[in-house]
């Protein structure tokens, strides 16, 4: 009987020791798989407009000679889907040039859109998801995307570039172009002083579109807690927009004539391109920093990329078309320093060619992957930090990207 005993004693222990290893096993396992907040692979998610999304990314450089000079993606430069052979979302211009793909082993995960504003909104038809919860026939705003996205994934950083079409950028370019097309040179039809464009830029108008970038990075924190998250276990990039002209001074096409738009693709006014640098643009990105310091949230940095295009924007006189400067293709030498990060404006050759209208003043292919640099040394190998990103060499670095600094 104490022989008996004692064995199944020692039985129940070693038993039960099993158990508990067996247990230990399956969690280390499970855990080894499941991704989600705080576990797995890293993942960096961009959310926002065309400034992040990637549009015009198709393009390195311009050119009025073969679209196959600078056509660096082909076709299919904006198919997003899983077999990339058409976009998720239609006009949404998610190129595989686009800043997020910072590569390093981490996931990564495209949910802008161009054409996006804070608010879901439709546009001739097509779906524009803001940084909201919008949810109705299969549509769902940015932030619903991330919130889902998130929950199978250990997202560390969220960057964001939003506020731009909130402030009607694109139908300023438009009323900038038709009065530089529709006035001569001796008695110049300004923007600057058109209404329809100052009424952007009223006190009242900037007041509420700060409000309203605030409530979108607020929307992004939402989505990350109900996902499961903490703020200590991610960081938001709030990024601001890019000077993509030159000042009156800085173009090499003169006022007089036509060549600024008919070579060059930039038809403003020398006094159009000034105040757009010292008076609409510092606005837009100061909206863009007041509200990310108006959250009040620990985890949200600012990338601040102003003055990241200088010297390589549209129509600069220290850069030029492809055949300006003797090249023929983009992958010609010194490309990347001698013609331009930001694509032309263009009207007639937009609509019977392969070039789209919305990918006017863009960064294009160079511009993403300088902006993409800025992002990698943002997310800084997982702890991610804000600052200023500018271009400060020439040539390619060993990513294949232009050389930019964040201090």
């Amino acid at each position: 009987m104490g022989r008996a005993a004692g064995f199944v004693a020692r039985w129940r222990v070693t038993l039960a020791a099993l158990t508990i290893v067996a247990a230990l096993c399956a969690l280390w396992v499970g855990g080894a798989k499941a991704d989600g907040p705080g576990s797995g692979t890293a993942s960096v998610v961009s959310l926002g407009d065309s400034y992040i999304s990637g549009e015009a990314g198709r393009w390195a450089g311009n050119t009025n000679e073969e679209s196959s000079w600078v056509d660096a993606l082909g076709s299919s430069a904006y198919n997003d889907n899983e077999t990339h052979t058409a976009e998720k979302i239609p006009g949404c211009h998610r190129s595989l040039a686009a800043e997020v793909y910072i590569g390093g082993g981490l996931n990564t995960m495209n949910l802008a859109c161009s054409g996006a504003t804070t608010s879901t909104h439709f546009s001739e038809e097509e779906f524009k998801p803001g940084i909201d919860f919008y949810n109705s026939g299969g549509n769902k705003g940015q932030a619903l995307m991330l919130q889902e996205y998130a929950r199978t994934h250990n997202v560390k950083l969220v960057a964001l570039s939003i506020g731009g079409n909130d402030f009607n950028f694109a139908s300023i370019v438009q009323d900038c172009l038709e009065d530089w097309l529709t006035s001569p040179s001796w008695w110049q039809n300004h923007c600057n002083d058109d209404s329809e464009v100052t009424a952007n830029f009223t006190r009242e108008n900037v007041a509420a579109k700060t409000t309203a970038i605030k409530n979108a990075i607020l929307n992004v924190h939402r989505a990350m807690v109900e996902a499961g998250y903490r703020d200590e276990m991610y960081a938001v990039i709030v990024q601001d927009y890019e000077s993509p002209l030159p000042n009156g001074s800085g173009f090499r096409y003169p006022e007089e004539g036509w060549s600024r738009q008919e070579v060059g693709g930039c038809g403003f006014w020398n006094a159009d391109a000034n105040w757009a640098n010292e008076r609409a643009l510092p606005t837009i990105d100061g909206a863009v920093h007041n509200a990310a310091a108006e959250t009040g949230l620990t985890n949200v940095r600012t990338l601040l990329l102003g003055s990241a295009f200088n010297s390589r924007r549209l129509c600069e006189n220290t850069v030029g078309l492809l055949e300006e400067r003797g090249l023929t293709s983009w992958r010609g030498a010194g490309a990347v320093d001698r013609t331009e990060w930001i694509s032309q404006i263009r009207t007639v050759s937009a609509l019977f060619g392969v070039y789209e209208i919305q990918e006017d003043l863009h960064p294009n292919y160079w511009g993403e992957l300088a902006l993409r640099n800025c992002l990698r040394q943002a997310y800084n190998a997982g702890t991610p930090r804000g600052g200023t990103c500018t271009r400060t060499g020439t040539g390619l670095t060993a990513n294949g990207e232009p050389v930019m600094t964040l201090s």
